[in-house]
């Protein structure tokens, strides 16, 4: 197999979670798409918001996140899942960020929190409680809230494009199949799929180790990360499960909630089809109202 074609089929698995079965706006949700939530120069991004039709708020909200390999996949891989949790009295914002053909890392995750800051800054506007901001993501998606998660104190991390001054903490996590060791492919995967991880990251694991590590959501957990769900099958061969395993443990120890939801003999993308599709968005619906519902 030549390398363009072994490049493709390794980045198919990543690309799959955007194959969604049929979609449909439920009733009771209001869709605006194309927001500009910041611009780059003359480089507008954009989300599409989903929020209940009815009732004045504050609704908590979601800023959901896609995956594909960081260099594919758009902003309407969790339209599904945003538009369910509309129906539940969730605002959901689900974002574009530049790709990788566009911009290396950190452009990705600035842009992941600059859209959590447009939605903290607009949140009277959208009805929305800025204090019940959560994220969710899968695979590259799923390692970008896990950044989200663990490094919003961290200056180093944020960004200056769209709004600023504003925090960029999230109150939970949900992260599907997510990347949370990229020293590991520069170590130990096969050097195509090292090479996905260096396309975003802009250098080789042996060139700049140190930037793999400041890039993985595992090296920056501290008891000030926000609470996670993950949800992974044990039979994926994009993203090893184990990864998901250790961040839980490692979150633990420092006393920080996190849950594990294990989806046996599940492959990568599982969680955007039968028979994963739906425990998953249940899962992560409870996870939520647990964590962003008024207690009564």
């Amino acid at each position: 197999m030549n390398k363009p074609l072994c490049l493709l089929v390794l980045a198919l698995p990543l690309l799959a979670q955007n194959q969604n079965p049929p979609y449909v706006v439920p009733d009771g949700v209001t869709v605006t798409p194309d927001i500009v939530y910041a611009a780059i120069g003359t480089r507008e991004m954009y989300l599409d918001l989903y929020a209940p039709k009815d009732g004045t708020g504050p609704f908590p909200a979601v800023v959901y996140v896609h995956g594909g390999g960081w260099s594919g996949g758009n902003r309407a891989a969790f339209r599904r899942q945003a538009a369910y949790m509309a129906t539940k009295g969730y605002v959901g914002a689900c974002i574009e960020y530049r790709l990788s053909g566009e911009a290396k890392y950190p452009a990705a995750l600035y842009d992941s929190k600059a859209a959590v800051r447009w939605l903290r800054s607009n949140a009277a506007k959208y009805h929305v409680d800025p204090d019940r901001i959560a994220a969710a993501g899968g695979s590259a998606g799923g390692h970008l809230v896990a950044l989200l998660g663990t490094t919003a104190r961290l200056p180093a991390y944020e960004g200056d494009e769209g709004v600023t001054g504003v925090s960029s903490r999230v109150a939970a996590v949900a992260a599907f199949n997510p990347v949370l060791d990229l020293t590991e492919f520069g170590k130990n995967l096969p050097l195509d799929t090292a090479g996905m991880v260096a396309k975003f990251l802009g250098a080789t694991y042996q060139d700049k180790p140190q930037l793999w590590q400041a890039a993985s959501p595992a090296y920056q957990v501290t008891a000030k990360a926000a609470p996670f769900l993950i949800l992974h099958g044990d039979a994926d061969t994009t993203v090893p499960y184990h990864q998901s395993v250790d961040m839980v443990q490692k979150l633990k120890e420092v006393g920080v909630a996190a849950e594990l939801f294990t989806a046996p003999g599940a492959k990568h993308a599982f969680f955007n089809a039968p028979p994963f599709y739906e425990p998953t968005l249940k899962r992560m619906e409870q996870f939520f109202d647990a964590l962003l519902r008024p207690k009564t």
